[in-house]
């Protein structure tokens, strides 16, 4: 996966460039924090960065309130690199919104431990936001009927936006999920088809 760095000492660097590089990732290498922000407001940003803590322009954890503030649907997974190994500090980088830490000198097996969580936590993330979007979409094709509909007051037609006449039970099944099974209610029975109703019988004198 794509993964940029912002660290400013060059030799600390050239040693994630390379380390990141042999375990298949690509890399994006900035210097400062100033560019590295840069770099991740561009359209195809590495979703993983490792920002080191201190260094010019905007340091690791501003950076985290930036990547924060936006309020993506897939935000950044951010690890943040530190030489401050004291709880305090580790809680204001989270509290910031780093999702990991890693303090200096870094393991190199640990590092690639939490990346591997970064990419489980990214895939996770990719598949929500997938599934929001669908069910966004869904929404949006949901059909309602809302207002003042037109009605012919002897034949019972609503008139459409398209100024002709449908029947009832064709505009709500074009408007809604609905669908129509047929019947006959008593009365129309009664007055079309008479001969299927059972004949009364007279009434007995006392």
């Amino acid at each position: 996966m794509r993964i940029l760095i912002a660290e400013d000492d060059p030799t600390s660097r050239r040693v994630l460039e390379a380390v990141l590089a042999r375990w298949g990732h690509e890399v994006v290498s900035t210097a400062d924090g100033d560019e590295a922000w840069a770099r991740l407001q561009e359209p195809e940003a590495p979703k993983l960065a490792i920002l080191d803590w201190m260094m010019p322009g905007k340091d690791g954890v501003e950076l985290c309130r930036l990547v924060r503030a936006r309020g993506d649907d897939e935000p950044t997974y951010v690890i943040l690199l530190t030489a401050l190994g004291t709880k305090s500090d580790v809680v204001q980088g989270l509290d910031a919104g780093a999702d990991d830490y890693l303090t200096k000198p870094f393991d190199k097996d640990e590092l690639r431990a939490r990346i591997r969580v970064g990419e489980r936590v990214l895939e996770l993330q990719s598949a929500l936001a997938l599934r929001v979007r669908e069910l966004e979409d869904a929404l949006g094709q949901v059909k309602t009927l809302r207002g003042i509909l037109p009605i012919c007051m002897y034949c019972h037609k609503i008139r459409t936006d398209a100024q002709s006449w449908e029947r009832v039970d064709q505009y709500v099944s074009a408007h809604t999920g609905a669908e129509f099974s047929h019947g006959i209610c008593e009365e129309c029975l009664a007055e079309h088809y008479p001969e299927l109703l059972e004949p009364e019988e007279p009434a007995t004198g006392a």
